[in-house]
């Protein structure tokens, strides 16, 4: 051959690969096949890049083991898996049944695109009980979606409840499973049909890479997911997989911080003047902390605040120099924001006299995190 063509076919990796710690990055769209029957046979799973190579398929299996799933798809965001999970088990004519705290880009989601292809949408109070969800659903109810502990305002569902009357009644159920990453709760083991998480979050845990997985243990729910997944293009980068492996690598012990940390800062929040409620189901007398203790193994370092009535958030948020002021959470930052105009959207907006402020609790030292949280209640207090 002319040195033009073994230019193009030289320089091939070594057989096998050798052994190390973490699986290879493999960077290709094309995937090539041992001969011509493997073209078209469908025993052969990855016959195109975008179906994911060593390092999607190490991450996928590891989420499946960590949420009890026979299978888990990989998304580019944890929107694009709520989305892309709700979009695999819907048609046009059903019903979705959302829980008005849901996450407000799903929210947007629904009210945006499910409608517009003739999805049904409706929202109810993270306060009603399985009964009062079954009483809710219609023939046309496919899809029950929930979120426990809930977006900004922290309610608890009664999760394995309302997957046995859904599942009575031959509907669906999926949660946003973002705030426990699949370790503190273990969705499916509750009877929930589809658990997704934002893997951008605790998963991911450095701020710095995108990505969302649904899991599921039926197999004609699993065929689904895989199945959208494939329809609609999705793919996620294998360096990006292989970042989300690595974090998942230290989820464990990352959560045990933020968690322990994060309920310190509470407690410490709910003997301040300043502060008029702290939500945090963790917290004995919070909405729904007898639901947690019984169905999670702990916590992580996200919950919320409402400062006193007469007390400014802006400059609670504008005195913090330790707290980031940005809407993502899971890495390892400490992050604020104020959650006011977001509760305007909701169905039911709640009330609170006050301002409601959202932490992430990140892996700072606590006792600066609460000397930045006294200045920032101090600066409030002035304004």
């Amino acid at each position: 051959m002319t040195e033009e063509t073994r230019l193009i076919h030289m320089g091939q990796a070594a057989e096998p690969l050798a052994r190390t710690v973490g699986p290879p990055i493999q960077r290709g769209s094309t995937v090539l096949l041992p001969d011509a029957a493997a073209l078209y046979d469908d025993a052969h799973h990855q016959t195109y890049g975008r179906q994911g190579l060593a390092a999607q398929a190490a991450l996928a299996s590891a989420l499946a083991e960590l949420e009890n799933a026979r299978e888990v798809a990989l998304y580019p965001s944890g929107l694009a898996a709520l989305t892309g999970a709700m979009l695999a088990v819907l048609k046009a004519g059903d019903e979705v049944l959302v829980v008005d705290t849901v996450y407000k880009p799903t929210r947007r989601f629904c009210d945006r695109v499910l409608r517009r292809f003739g999805v049904a949408v409706r929202y109810y109070d993270p306060g009603l009980d399985a009964d009062e969800v079954g009483r809710l659903c219609t023939p046309a109810t496919r899809l029950i979606v929930l979120e426990s502990p809930g977006s900004l305002s922290f309610e608890m569902q009664d999760v394995p409840a309302i997957a046995r009357m859904a599942r009575a009644r031959g509907a669906f159920t999926l949660i946003d499973n973002t705030w426990a990453a699949g370790h503190l709760f273990k969705p499916l083991d509750h009877g929930v049909d589809i658990s997704v998480q934002a893997l951008t979050k605790y998963v991911g845990g450095h701020s710095d890479v995108f990505m969302g997985s649904a899991a599921a243990r039926d197999p004609q729910v699993a065929r689904a997911l895989s199945d959208g997944v494939l329809d609609l293009g999705w793919a996620v980068a294998p360096d990006d997989a292989y970042l989300m492996l690595r974090g998942l690598r230290t989820l464990a012990v990352r959560l045990a911080r933020h968690g322990a940390s994060g309920l310190e800062a509470a407690r410490w929040l709910q003997t301040r003047p300043e502060v008029s409620q702290v939500l945090h189901p963790a917290l004995p007398g919070a909405q729904g902390h007898d639901l947690w203790a019984r169905d999670y193994a702990g916590t992580c370092g996200l919950f919320a605040f409402v400062l006193a009535p007469e007390l400014s958030a802006a400059a609670f948020l504008d005195a913090l120099q330790v707290f980031g002021l940005g809407f993502s959470w899971g890495g390892f930052e400490s992050l604020a924001i104020d959650c006011d105009p977001q509760l305007k959207v909701r169905a039911t907006p709640p009330e609170y006299g006050g301002a409601l402020i959202r932490l992430h609790i990140g892996l700072e030292n606590v006792g600066d995190l609460i000397a930045d949280l006294e200045r920032g209640l101090a600066a409030a207090r002035r304004g």
